[in-house]
């Protein structure tokens, strides 16, 4: 299995792609950039150098994931969706590398289209940003965002329901898939163990 890149696309020399990933029209790939395995970037994303994505990741039309954000396992990232990495940019007074804020998103976490993610900041696990909110703050596990700038609007599971608080306020349930929650400092986490898909034996292939 090797990954299927248009032939529109551009990948740099020193670009790191895992089995299995589609990259489609007009991507460009920049050296040092490494994406897992099984991820689909769609038309006209732009992928910086030394960026790190995870497995499974889906990257929809017209988005740059610039250097200094980090995406790990199945994120999901909605069109036209914005990273920055600069939170004073000036044209006259270019601030170089040493000057970005990197931005992390946890494993499973959704952000919705046209949404923007001020750097400087994390998203945590399964966390979900509403279309065209303005994320100016670090996003609890499981947290519901939405606005601008975003608020928390409630919790969601990690299949993408909302969650509904327990009568006995001892945590949160998914009404769809029977998951349940607590309180953690993080946000939320579950309390059982499920199992996530994570795929196993990753390797990348140098293109």
């Amino acid at each position: 299995m090797t990954a299927q890149i248009h032939p529109t696309a551009i990948v740099d020399d020193g670009a790191m792609i895992g089995d299995g990933t589609k990259i489609w029209h007009f991507c460009h790939i920049q050296p040092g950039a490494h994406i897992g395995q099984n991820c689909s970037l769609g038309q006209n994303v732009n992928v910086a150098n030394d960026v790190r994505i995870g497995n499974g990741v889906k990257i929809q039309n017209n988005v740059s994931v610039y250097k200094g954000v980090e995406l790990e396992d199945w994120v999901f990232c909605g069109p036209s969706c914005v990273f920055t990495n600069d939170l004073t940019p000036r044209a006259k007074y270019p601030k170089g590398e040493a000057g970005y804020l990197h931005t992390h998103v946890r494993t499973g976490a959704s952000i919705g289209a046209n949404a923007t993610i001020v750097c400087g900041h994390e998203i945590g696990e399964w966390a979900m940003i509403g279309a065209g909110a303005v994320v100016t703050t670090d996003v609890p596990a499981h947290a519901l965002m939405r606005g601008v700038p975003a608020r928390q609007a409630g919790w969601v599971c990690e299949c993408g329901k909302v969650l509904v608080e327990e009568s006995n306020g001892g945590g949160y349930v998914c009404l769809e898939c029977g998951r349940r929650y607590r309180r953690a400092p993080s946000g939320l986490v579950s309390d059982h163990e499920h199992s996530c898909p994570h795929l196993s034996g990753a390797t990348s292939k140098d293109v």
